[in-house]
């Protein structure tokens, strides 16, 4: 088993453009000390895209201090691009993991005037008019607190309106917005400009969508953004489901149990693995922007590019940390640990 990237990435046309937080995770060890490490879910799904063969740019600035240092030299390493090369003097961001009984994260950050908030609209769409073979965006998580809405939202208004693939990953971090109500809204907001929706049962229940199980409230939530082509539904141990307005829908899950390590970056390397598959798979139809291509999925398109994105959040959940894997290792998986493909 390999984690490591698809090497063609370092060289590779940018494709991808990715705004949002890029941060430190202290995760609280057993004897209570506590482990630094890189993460942040737009800086974790740079890398996880990358590493698969994705020419990836991240648009947001870090620090020059040592962690910023660190940050920007494992993107460098991974094959990433960096908007702005130039480090700027905010400090990093931070933010406190601790892990559950079952693996899972709780999170406490700490992100006023920092590197990665010190961007805005304007620079971040400089940046992708920039990038002639850019076929997708993707922002959420901590970028879609409601303070950043002037930031965000018109930017991603921007990138539809230029004819990219919107992805919006809700990701949730309900616990350190001071208003809750405003968070959900701000939301909301930019799963409209969306094509590509990701969300976790979790995110569900606090964005407060109706409906008496996950799979009912995505229908809803898909229903509810006309403007959205695909849905994506992860619900850790218990699989995920791709949901297409054209009716498509498809479950995988693994069949067999996983030997968990923790989940921090599971998600961020599902999407990479989603946005991969799907990109690659456009490469070889040929002759339609990506855009285009998510527009008019068929079924079997969708199992595959799930059955991918499943395996890559596999193989991230048994590393230390986020390890995303590489576009071979994510393939290989596939074919070993065929997935269950109706829900239990």
């Amino acid at each position: 088993m390999t984690s490591a990237q698809d090497t063609s990435s370092a060289t590779a046309p940018i494709h991808a453009a990715i705004a949002g937080e890029a941060l430190i995770d202290l995760i609280r060890r057993p004897d209570g000390s506590y482990l630094p490490c890189l993460g942040g879910a737009l800086y974790n799904l740079c890398r996880a895209l990358a590493r698969q063969g994705v020419g990836t740019q991240y648009l947001n600035p870090l620090s020059r201090d040592r962690f910023g240092r660190e940050l920007a030299a494992q993107l460098v390493a991974d094959g990433v691009l960096l908007a702005q090369p130039e480090p700027v003097q905010q400090v990093t961001s931070l933010a406190v993991v601790n892990l559950n009984e079952r693996g899972h994260p709780d999170y406490a950050f700490y992100r006023e005037g920092v590197a990665d908030r010190a961007v805005s609209a304007h620079g971040l769409i400089e940046a992708c008019t920039a990038l002639p073979a850019l076929q997708l965006v993707c922002t959420g998580a901590l970028a879609l607190d409601e303070r950043d809405t002037a930031i965000y939202l018109p930017w991603l208004a921007a990138q539809r309106a230029a004819g990219r693939c919107v992805v919006v990953d809700a990701n949730l971090r309900p616990s350190v917005m001071p208003d809750l109500a405003a968070y959900r809204t701000t939301v909301h907001a930019a799963l409209a400009h969306a094509h590509i929706i990701k969300t976790s049962d979790e995110d569900l229940d606090h964005l407060a969508v109706p409906g008496t199980d996950a799979l009912t409230r995505a229908r809803h939530l898909l229903a509810a953004n006309p403007k959205a082509h695909l849905l994506a539904l992860t619900l850790g141990a218990e699989g995920a489901w791709l949901l297409h307005r054209n009716g498509a829908q498809c479950f995988a899950k693994e069949a067999q149990p996983l030997e968990v390590v923790d989940t921090v970056g599971a998600g961020d390397s599902f999407l990479a693995g989603l946005l991969a598959h799907l990109l690659r798979q456009a490469q070889v139809a040929g002759g339609v922007r990506f855009v285009q291509f998510v527009e008019t999925l068929t079924a079997e398109a969708c199992r595959t590019a799930l059955r991918h994105a499943l395996a890559s959040a596999s193989l991230c959940v048994v590393e230390q940390g986020c390890v995303p894997p590489g576009w071979d290792a994510a393939s290989e998986w596939s074919l070993l640990h065929p997935a269950a493909q109706d829900p239990a």
